[in-house]
């Protein structure tokens, strides 16, 4: 098994990189939605608990209408599809130790924005 390059650049195959891309976004839309959805699925009033060692305040949930849910539902679905498509794909399999956990790291972060090109790698 290769060990992997020792540049940021690795030849990743596209459908990887696609798919890694795609979870990023999913994640983030479905992050998103979370955000914006009141804090319960299901309708329930508010409640203030001042007593334990941290307060927690929620004010009444509405609940998730069912567009909400299902909304919420395919997105979990097709982040679960897309975790294990790139957590299973055949590029792994030449790469062994902590080449592999590197490599993965680095797929994670293959589409962030370069950073500052002044300053050198440590």
């Amino acid at each position: 098994m290769a060990p992997v390059p020792p540049s940021s650049s690795l030849d990743f195959p596209s459908d990887l990189l696609a798919a890694q891309e795609e979870l990023h976004q999913v994640r983030s839309e479905l992050l998103a939605l979370l955000k914006r959805l009141p804090w319960s699925v299901e309708p329930l009033d508010g409640f203030s608990d001042t007593g334990g060692w941290r307060s927690v305040e929620r004010p009444a949930s509405p609940g998730w209408t069912p567009d909400e849910q299902a909304e919420v539902e395919k997105l979990r679905a097709r982040e679960r599809e897309l975790a294990v498509s790139v957590t299973c794909h055949g590029y792994w399999e030449q790469l062994s130790g902590a080449d592999v956990v590197t490599a993965r790291a680095r797929l994670k972060h293959v589409h962030d924005p370069a950073e500052d090109s002044g300053h050198a790698d440590d």
